[in-house]
Formats: structure tokens, sequence, C-alpha cells
């Protein structure tokens, strides 16, 4: 959509979107930070008027169409906001200048975790994320040059890999007793008064605070139903992940204070110390610390103990020889790694190899570009084997009569002894896929079809 369309229209009447219900406020927001003003004034907000620029929007444009997300509450995606905008952006950005703009209730969704429990998304309409994606390129380079150099988290120029060296490196210095600090739902229970005071220290903008706050504020519709919301930030929003860095950022400059060596991204916290002692010392600071947040720490996933063994950001550090530490992938990113694939490669649906090879390469090139860090060739070699163990298991399943078997066999170079007796067993497709198979269904047959390799 070409913005320069929309800005010449005339601003119309303000409303509000959305009305939530249940109980009224606790106690009244003050003129600075709670409800928009109403009138036709402008609200003086130089940054929100930067924000607003044909420029910047046409960026935020771009950045969520490229992130294709789903609609929110009033089922417009993309495309069809678009179009909407022609007509009623200039209203909208009136309402944004004049401080009366109320944003759209966000629309919660459950995504699955590999554990069997479910992350609450929220997700703002195609509108609202594009309003907070203009105002987070505004806000981003004002805010990020503030933040502790120990976090990593949602940052630009910066990402977990960065926070997994940094761990090795500390662990390589000799702390090898980790503080690793989980906050209980951070997203959830986030105090919206605590982070628009922390907020207003670092911005003296009077709109841009407004705004916020209204973000903050704005219900969530679950069942047809919008519930207020009087703490949270949704997970879901482009500003969400700069909101927990400008709240978090308190407890890191406190820890660098102190001299600790750690490396947080976003609510995952890792504190690496040289005794267990010390640990317990700094696992009560950060009680404190998050207690004056009042965000809480998750005691079943936090502890203080070994560093090897446990895991950060999917990675897991472990001692080579020589006392060499390394990197490698944990446990659990290996187990969710192999549920995936075996449900990307079941031997049932009537694809042909070729779609199942398509289907592997998306996540498998996902996985490799995150988990590729890991120093762990003999690992990366069983993965592989493994995997084309299980497509050689489906083409067999395809080929699924005896004679059909011997045949492509055959053509494919095998010798007919050899054929024939993977087509006598034509049914045990795992069992025939160890055999002498994979002399006829080579990795280059694999890399034909355009399969990626983990090692």
């Amino acid at each position: 959509m070409a913005m320069q369309n929309v800005m010449p229209q005339m601003p119309a009447c303000a409303g509000r979107a959305g009305i939530g219900s249940g109980e009224a406020r606790s106690k009244p927001a003050s003129e600075e930070t709670g409800c928009p003003r109403h009138g036709n004034e402008d609200t003086g907000s130089a940054l929100l008027q930067a924000a607003l620029t044909r420029e910047n929007l046409q960026r935020a444009l771009k950045r969520v169409r490229a992130n294709r997300g789903s609609a929110g509450v009033d089922g417009l995606d993309i495309g069809q906001t678009a179009l909407m905008l022609k007509t009623e952006w200039p209203r909208i950005r009136g309402q944004l200048l004049q401080g009366t703009y109320r944003p759209n209730p966000v629309r919660r969704v459950a995504i699955p975790k590999p554990d069997g429990t479910q992350r609450e998304l929220g997700i703002p309409t195609v509108v609202d994320r594009l309003i907070q994606q203009a105002l987070l390129q505004v806000l981003q380079p004002l805010l990020d040059p503030t933040f502790s150099e120990h976090s990593y988290g949602f940052r630009p120029g910066r990402r977990a890999h960065d926070a997994v060296l940094a761990a090795q490196s500390y662990v390589q210095s000799g702390r090898h007793v980790v503080v690793d600090v989980d906050l209980e739902k951070f997203f959830d229970r986030v105090n919206h008064d605590i982070l628009i005071g922390r907020l207003q220290r670092r911005i003296d903008d009077a709109g841009v605070i407004r705004l916020v706050r209204a973000y903050l504020e704005a219900g969530i519709m679950d069942g047809g139903i919008v519930i207020e919301r009087f703490e949270g930030t949704p997970q879901g929003g482009p500003l969400s992940p700069l909101l927990a860095n400008v709240l978090l950022d308190e407890v890191d400059r406190e820890l660098e204070r102190r001299g600790h060596c750690f490396a947080r991204y976003a609510d995952d916290c890792n504190v690496y110390v040289h005794s267990r002692r010390a640990g317990e010392r700094v696992m009560a600071l950060l009680r404190r610390l998050y207690g004056r947040l009042k965000l809480k720490v998750n005691e079943a996933k936090s502890a203080v103990a070994g560093v090897f063994g446990r895991k950060f950001l999917g990675y897991a550090l472990r001692r080579g020889p020589g006392g060499v530490v390394k990197r490698t992938v944990a446990a659990k990113p290996i187990a969710t790694f192999k549920q995936r694939v075996r449900q990307l490669t079941r031997r049932s649906g009537g694809r042909s190899m070729q779609a199942v090879v398509d289907g592997l390469r998306s996540y498998m090139l996902g996985w490799k570009a995150y988990f590729g860090m890991a120093q762990t060739p003999t690992i990366w070699r069983s993965l592989d084997e493994w995997l084309r163990r299980r497509l050689r298991a489906v083409q067999l399943k395809q080929w699924r009569r005896g004679k059909t078997i011997y045949r492509e066999l055959c053509r494919l170079g095998a010798s007919p002894q050899m054929a024939r007796s993977v087509a006598a067993l034509s049914r045990r497709w795992w069992h025939n896929s160890l055999s002498a198979l994979h002399r006829v269904l080579t990795v280059d047959y694999f890399d034909s079809l355009g399969l990626p390799r983990l090692s």
C-alpha cells in the first residue's frame, strides 16, 4: 500500500474501538499516563509525529507485511487492512495526534509447547501492529543505546548466539556455577505503572507515553468476550520486546554495578560465578530485584547449579579435551527436532518423496541456522543418518508391493539379489531401511531432491 494515497484525507470523529467487560479500574490513571485526552488539540508529541511520517509508516508496513502475521479481532488480514486504510487512515492518524486513539483488544491465541503446556500470545490487529512498528522504529534508536551490554534479546545487531558465546567465555574463564533464573509468566505479569515509570525516565514525551499506556491496557478478546487487562504486555505486538528490555534493564544495571558476569536474553538470565555459595547470594539478590518490579522467579525452573548439564537458549556447554569448553545442543531441542521430523516423515498421507523433502527443508534450514554453532560433528552425522533412514522407509512404503520395490531398486542400480531380499520383506519398512539400501538410496540421491545436510 502506498501511504501517499492515504495522507491528504481529512480526519473524522474519534471513537472508542472496543469496551471491555469486568471490574472497573482499581484506581484512576493520571492525566499524564492514563486515558487519552479528548478534544481536537494536537498532543505536541515530536516523537509521535516522527513515527507517523510517510517514510516511517512505509517502512513499518513493509516490516508488517514481511512478518506475515494473522488477523486480529477485526478479522482483517494485511491486504484487507491496506485497502481499509486508504479511507480510514486520516481519521486514525488524527486520533493518534490528538491523543484520543483507543487500540483494539488483542486476540488471544494459545500456542502448544513441546512439553505439552501452552504459551499464550496476544495478536493485535494489523492496524495496531503497524502503529506499534512505526513507534518502535522511532523509539528503538533512542532507547537501545541505554541498555546494558549484557542484554542480547530483541536488539539490533544482537542475537541469541552472542549470548551463548558470552556464556561460553565466562565458563572458560573458570566460572563453573550458574545462577539460572526463569521468570514466571513474565509477559503476563508486567506491572503497567512500574513499566510506564521506567519508560518516563528515558522518554520525556507525553504523547508517546499515553499511547504506550493505551496499548498496555487494551483488552484481550477471548471467546468473543473482551477482558480488561491491568497487568502484562501481550507477546505478539512489536513493542513488547522493547518494553521488556526497558523494565529489566534496571536489574542488569545492578548486576553490572556489582561486577557480575551474566547474559540476559529477554526474561532468561544466567549469572556465572565461581562458587555455589556466591551463586546463592546472587539468587537472593535477584529475587529482591525482581520483587521490586513485582515479578516472580519461577522456582521450579530456576536453580544454582554446575554449569555443565544446564541449558541456555537451547544450547548446553561441555568440557572438551584439555579443559576447553565447547558448545553443544541441549537434549530437549534434539528431542523436539526428532519429534517434528517424525511428524514430517510419517509413512502415510500419500505424498511423493519430493513433497516429503520439501516439507522438511524449511524446518531443517531454520533449525540448522540456529543450532549450527554447536561444536558437535558426531551428533550432526548421527542425526543425518537417522533422518535419511526415515526417508528410505518412506520411499519403501510408497513403493508398497514387492514387485514394485524390486523393479525400482534394480532401476536405481541395486543388485538383483539385494532387490529380491528387500522385496521379500516388503512390509518391513523400518527394518529394510537399515539394510544395504543406503548404497542405492544414497546421500547424493537425497541431495538431488534438495534435502539439506546437518553435518
